[in-house]
């Protein structure tokens, strides 16, 4: 199980870093695509390490419920949560998009790569637990 959770968190911190380079070189879309999987994979490793089965999801918001439902704090606020998600679907289709003319910014990249820093970081240094 911890084998496992460990290659979900790291290639969490890939993502983080590609985010981080994404946002250096103004590729904003592909910033939140990032920042959203760092996130996602990180809370993936979290409840597996929580003895949680994985879930086939990419609601940032359904996996911090389920951690929060076991009293594991996930490191990330509803609000937060919820912007990760909002932005998942338009940062990555053009057409079809929940947010119509979505166009991301630096400041909205900036936030989400934030959030994402915060929550690998957190995931990493203070709730994983090695073999």
């Amino acid at each position: 199980m911890f084998a496992e959770s460990r290659r979900w968190l790291a290639y969490s911190q890939e993502n983080l870093r590609v985010a981080a380079l994404c946002l250096e070189g103004n590729l904003f879309n592909a910033c939140l695509q990032n920042a959203q999987q760092a996130v996602e994979k990180a809370l993936k490793a979290l409840h597996l390490v929580s003895g949680l089965p994985l879930k086939k999801t990419h609601s940032i918001g359904e996996l911090r419920s389920e951690l929060l439902h076991v009293n594991v704090d996930p490191g990330i606020s509803e609000d937060d949560a919820e912007l990760l998600d909002t932005v998942y679907l338009p940062s990555k289709y053009p057409l079809g998009s929940v947010l119509p003319n979505f166009e991301p910014d630096a400041e909205m990249a900036r936030r989400c790569l934030t959030i994402a820093d915060h929550v690998v970081s957190s995931v990493a240094g203070n709730r994983f637990t090695p073999e």
